[in-house]
């Protein structure tokens, strides 16, 4: 049997019927790549020449309302338009396109520039918990795929530090979803059991990759992830999307996002980067039983606050492949709670 601990193997991902390659005996490598900056960055409560504070002026010269809680507007440069002219390309071989139609919206979580999710309070979480919810809700009339994301930090590209999250809706089923749609469909039709629900249950049962868990949710580091301390939020009921939720595990999925988040920030003490991104059932016409919701965090820093990982080369041109085991992930951020 493989050494799993010291010796490179590969790892299968049902979720997307794809392999990671893991290499642990790298981690004993020197370094003398590019290092990240380090240290915790301090920003007022309020800064003027933000876009995204109460009662400032954005680029396209609309005025924020001087909100208390939330604010969600549309994307002043978004990525889709409710409207796009012209017709699909007949080509059959090499040249095909296809219209979208979509919206971009932009979620602020706080009037106050100086917080992220871990910093605010598990209640002002729930309020954000509930925003996520009633966007879905609201979006998932009109189209047929609604994606919560949050990019966290320079590093992954956020150009504002205020704290938000976008919301893209289109009228399609983007590729990520479209492989966990084939794969979760697949999956119940062999087995008649729900891919992610068994999938928990015997993280649950194995105990090794689990990072925290409470009376409705767990944080797992995938068997199969990619990114050093990638990890997935899961339900512990079988629940398709976020407006399905129930008030206790609103509640839940509050307190356990700021304990995880909490345990990300203190691994390397730094306001720790990452993308996140909610998956639930598609809004399209069928059964979608064989769907689970769940969230992935995808983390860049590899080894420390100044070290990132990389996809480039054989990642780029083979498959992904990571060098911390994602059983060693999971211990290092299971010591990073504080309960």
């Amino acid at each position: 049997m493989t050494d799993l601990k010291n010796s490179p193997h590969r790892r299968y991902n049902p979720l997307t019927s794809e392999w990671v390659l893991v290499s642990p005996q790298r981690t004993r490598r020197p370094w003398q790549g590019e290092s990240e900056k380090s240290g915790r960055e301090t920003r007022p409560a309020y800064d003027p020449d933000c876009y995204l504070c109460p009662g400032n002026q954005r680029a396209n010269g609309v005025v924020n309302p001087d909100y208390s809680k939330i604010h969600v507007f549309e994307n002043d440069f978004p990525a889709l338009l409710p409207e796009t002219p012209g017709a699909n390309s007949e080509e059959k071989a090499f040249f095909k396109t296809r219209n979208v139609r979509g919206v971009s919206r932009v979620l602020c979580f706080s009037p106050r520039h100086d917080v992220t999710l871990t910093e605010m309070t598990a209640g002002e979480i729930r309020t954000v918990v509930d925003a996520w919810a009633d966007q879905t809700t609201e979006l998932g009339k009109r189209y047929q795929w609604v994606q919560v994301f949050e990019n966290k930090g320079a590093m992954m590209g956020c150009s504002n530090p205020h704290p938000h999250c976008q919301i893209w809706a289109v009228d399609c089923l983007p590729n990520e979803p479209m492989k966990e749609e084939r794969s979760q469909k697949d999956y119940l039709n062999e087995t008649g059991e729900n891919l992610l629900v068994s999938y928990l249950e015997a993280e649950r049962n194995h105990g090794e990759r689990v990072v925290m868990e409470n009376d409705h949710w767990a944080v797992v580091v995938p068997f199969w992830a990619i990114w050093p301390f990638e990890t997935m939020l899961l339900p512990k009921r079988h629940v398709l999307r976020l407006p399905d939720l129930t008030e206790a595990e609103r509640d839940a999925l509050a307190d356990i996002l700021k304990r995880h988040l909490g345990a990300y920030d203190r691994l390397f003490d730094i306001s720790f980067p990452y993308t996140m991104g909610w998956h639930g059932a598609p809004f399209i016409q069928g059964d979608m039983d064989h769907w689970q919701l769940h969230a992935h965090f995808y983390p860049p820093l590899l080894r420390s606050a100044t070290v990132r990982k990389f996809m480039v080369g054989y990642e780029m041109l083979g498959e992904a492949q990571r060098d911390i085991t994602a059983e060693a992930a999971a211990e290092h951020l299971r010591k990073s709670i504080v309960n």
